[in-house]
């Protein structure tokens, strides 16, 4: 089941993937993505339960407003999400996929936004409902501005939003 060494690629090579497509069929496969905050000048993950909106502008997770991560937010937008497929490729790294989402996260406050995203949120999280709809928990978007695909170790695509 391991991977000869030989198959391990020792450059990095230039992919073509179709990253929106792939984005889709990780939001309908995956359930968890690691966030990335800055914290003070030091990295910080989190694993977070997220959604895709249908246009593939935005990510969408909830979170207790007393946490690390989301202090962070407030304190530097800038961030980066990690969603990738290893839980079901267990023994074939070759086949493993990655995406880093850049982006920009921002609080959503209560009003027709915040509904129209935690309905996104609740259709692919269902059992997150009463959480997100505590006093306690926020609401956060993050504003897709590049994905980063890796896959078959060291192959690299490049897809910016904008």
């Amino acid at each position: 089941m391991g991977v000869n060494r030989e198959q391990i690629p020792v450059t990095t090579k230039k992919g073509t993937v179709a990253i929106p497509g792939r984005l889709k069929d990780f939001d309908a496969q995956e359930n968890f993505a690691v966030l990335a905050t800055d914290d003070a000048g030091s990295p910080y993950a989190s694993l977070i339960s997220y959604a895709l909106t249908p246009d593939l502008k935005m990510v969408i997770f909830a979170t207790p407003k007393g946490t690390r991560k989301y202090r962070n937010i407030l304190n530097s937008s800038q961030v980066a999400l990690l969603i990738d497929n290893r839980s079901t490729r267990k023994h074939r790294l070759m086949e493993t996929e990655a995406i880093t989402v850049i982006g920009t996260a921002k609080n959503i406050r209560k009003g027709k936004k915040w509904d129209e995203l935690s309905k996104i949120f609740l259709k692919k999280h269902p059992d997150l409902e009463e959480f997100l709809y505590a006093q306690t928990t926020a609401l956060v978007a993050i504003e897709i501005i590049e994905c980063v695909h890796v896959s078959h170790f060291q192959t690299l695509s490049v897809w910016n939003s904008k």
